[in-house]
């Protein structure tokens, strides 16, 4: 798998997952662009890796997603893959969940991964060449109790990718999605024990994922290993939901 030099942009790089993947690239040998919104966080990540340009940008910032990108290709000098990885989740019953809320995870894991999605492939157009990963969930396949929300915002971002892979094949850009189950991170390492033994009950594998089952699946499709893969959704779940 060979990402030496490629140009990568990845999107929610201070959540658990973002993490693994900044270090999956580094260790790759990517030039890396990340973003976050923690400020604490980022300073964290900049120490672990100095290498790595950080840039914090909001993505509910639709009007200036087109400049960010921009502004990504000229610290880069290019742009060969996109990961988008950032997300928010506002949980609630569907009879308490608020219209506010509904537009705000909508706004941040659907819109903005298309216009971030659109914007580079503008940009890959030129070169005819690229690669887009974007994260959903296994519940945008599955639904969830309380995440009507986020299940339609991730099962928007697989129909999405699914279209834009088609408009873009022939120009050699490659759109894909990884599908995480259940991943150990921070939020899981919070989760009620008991809740937590019934989660692990209902994977085959018998335990939660890691980040790196996620890097390691999305490393994969940003290489050339993948071209022939396109507007695809790999499960990373460990057998939970077999599509």
């Amino acid at each position: 798998m060979n990402l030496k030099n490629k140009k990568i942009l990845i999107t929610g790089a201070t959540g658990g997952i973002g993490n693994c993947l900044v270090e999956k690239f580094v260790s790759l040998e990517a030039n890396i662009v990340a973003t976050g919104t923690n400020d604490e966080k980022l300073d964290k990540l900049k120490k672990k890796f100095p290498n790595v340009y950080l840039e914090k940008f909001k993505l509910d910032q639709h009007d200036k997603i087109d400049k960010f990108i921009e502004k990504v290709h000229s610290k880069l000098d290019g742009l060969d893959v996109l990961v988008n990885n950032a997300g928010i989740t506002m949980d609630n019953l569907s009879v308490r969940l608020t219209e506010e809320n509904w537009k705000k995870v909508l706004d941040i894991n659907l819109t903005a991964s298309f216009l971030m999605s659109k914007y580079a492939i503008k940009k890959m157009l030129k070169k005819k060449y690229g690669k887009i990963i974007n994260i959903t969930s296994v519940v945008g396949h599955t639904g969830n109790l309380g995440q009507a929300n986020y299940a339609a915002s991730k099962a928007g971002i697989v129909a999405f990718s699914k279209s834009l892979a088609i408009e873009y094949a022939k120009k050699n850009i490659n759109i894909n999605c990884v599908s995480p189950g259940f991943i150990k991170t921070e939020m899981t390492d919070n989760i009620n024990e008991n809740f937590k033994k019934i989660l692990i009950s209902k994977i085959p594998s018998g335990d939660l994922g890691s980040g790196e089952d996620v890097s390691n699946c999305v490393a994969f499709l940003a290489s050339d290993l993948a071209s022939y893969i396109n507007g695809e959704t790999i499960h990373v779940n460990g057998g939970m939901y077999m599509a």
